[in-house]
Order: structure tokens, then C-alpha cells, then sequence
């Protein structure tokens, strides 16, 4: 898979893109991420790529001509490739929408600054609007980073255990179960016996039966989502013991 990534801080990437998973799974081949810098589309001697608001306002805003031709630019490149607007006013950004983008062969990530974008980017020039969550950012940098992550992930062979993607918390609507290693015993606290039992099924009937009391607990938005089996029921009130 083929990551575009548009900014006007590339070096921001740097460190990230070559560090654990991501870093890995580049070097094996399993996803290319190419970042483009902004100002390299900007004409003028300046190479500016932000301007005053029309109508008055605080701030600066990012202006169309160099991301339409780095747009440009890059669809010229092949394969076709989703073009996504990481914005605070996207959708949000979820585990499913995740899965979803991991099946294209490429995404352009474009990271807005300041004020954001001018309007006419987002309307005609982008496929998709993305937030990370209900909060402002800087710029869409961290947001790339976080996308590139969850995105990656989830694409064959990208994590050692594949099974390790389809447990994840999100992956359904339920919080992960609680995760214990060595030691057994860290200053006088000890890790719950039913782990130690080595009964598989007893093991897995108490990490479900967690799993939805701590997603009760502390996600009952989630927890509302829920479509409860009898057997689930059965966890969740076994758990509260």
C-alpha cells in the first residue's frame, strides 16, 4: 500500500516513519510512504502556501494552488489513489474506518495548517475529511502519523501475529480485557489466578466477561452498541462478583 503524505513540515516525519511497526513493515516492502513538501507546488520566489482570510478574521489559511498542484502531481504518478483532508470538521476517524482504507492501494494524506484549508480544496479537489477526535491540533501532522499507524496495521503480514488486529479494542464495539505479565508479583500486587489456571476456556470466558465490564464502565457509549448474548450476559454478571 502507497501512503502520500502532504505537508509544509516534512521533516516532522522523519523519526516516525522509520521507529517500530511502520519502520518495519517499510523495509520489508509492505507499504511505501512518501511524504511531499507543499511549498515545492507553491509558484512565487516565497513559494507561500498560506494567506489572509477573504472577509477579515484571526489567523491565516492555506491556500489552494500548491495543494491542487501537489494533488495534481501525484495522480499523474498512478495508481489512483483516496485523497483525505485531515481536518477537525471530518468524520471521525474509528477502527472501521480504518479496516475500510486499509483495502485501497494508496491514500494522500493532506495536513492542514492554521486557520485550514481553503474551502474550494475540501469541495472539489479531496475524496474524504478526516478527524482524529473532537479536539485541535496544531496541524494535520500527528493526525497523518496516526492514520498511517492504524491503517498499516491492519494490512497482511504488516503485524507478526495476524490475529492480533481482529482482537483489538474497536475491532468490535468492546474494550480489550486486561493484560498481565512477569512478574506474577509486583509490590505485593498479584496477577489474577484464573490466568494462571492454564484452562483456556475458563481463561477466555473471564477476559470477555472484563471485557465488557470495563467497556460498561468506561465506554458506555460503545457499551450501547452491544448486542448481548445470553452467554455474554452470563460473563458480565459473573465479573461484577
Amino acid at each position: 500500500m502507497i501512503f502520500d503524505i502532504l505537508t509544509i513540515f516534512p521533516s516532522m516525519f522523519s523519526s516516525p516513519l522509520e521507529e517500530g511497526m511502520v519502520g518495519k513493515a517499510r523495509e520489508r516492502g509492505l507499504i511505501h510512504v512518501r511524504v511531499h513538501n507543499i511549498r515545492d507546488f507553491a509558484p512565487g520566489r516565497h513559494q507561500m502556501t498560506d494567506d489572509r482570510p477573504f472577509g477579515g478574521g484571526e489567523g491565516m489559511v492555506m491556500k489552494p494552488e500548491p495543494i491542487v498542484g501537489a494533488l495534481r502531481a501525484i495522480e499523474a504518478s498512478g495508481p489512483a489513489a483516496r485523497s483525505i483532508l485531515l481536518t477537525p470538521q471530518g468524520r471521525l476517524f474509528t477502527q472501521e474506518v480504518a479496516r475500510r482504507l486499509s483495502l485501497l492501494p494508496r491514500l494522500v494524506l493532506i495536513c492542514g495548517r492554521y486557520e485550514g484549508v481553503d474551502e474550494r480544496v475540501a469541495e472539489y479537489f479531496t475524496d474524504d475529511q478526516i478527524s482524529i477526535g473532537d479536539y485541535v491540533l496544531t496541524g494535520g501532522e500527528l493526525a497523518a502519523m496516526v492514520v498511517v499507524d492504524a491503517v498499516a496495521r491492519l494490512i497482511p503480514g504488516v503485524l507478526g501475529n495476524e490475529g492480533s488486529a481482529l482482537e483489538d479494542s474497536f475491532s468490535q464495539p468492546v474494550l480489550e480485557h486486561p493484560q498481565y505479565t512477569r512478574p506474577r508479583d509486583f509490590e505485593g500486587m498479584s496477577v489474577p489466578p484464573v490466568l494462571l489456571c492454564g484452562n483456556h476456556e475458563t481463561i477466555r470466558r473471564w477476559r470477555r466477561g472484563q471485557a465488557l465490564l470495563r467497556t460498561r464502565m468506561r465506554r458506555p457509549d460503545l457499551f450501547a452498541r452491544l448486542e448481548l448474548s445470553p452467554e455474554d450476559r452470563e460473563l458480565l454478571e459473573e465479573s461484577q462478583k
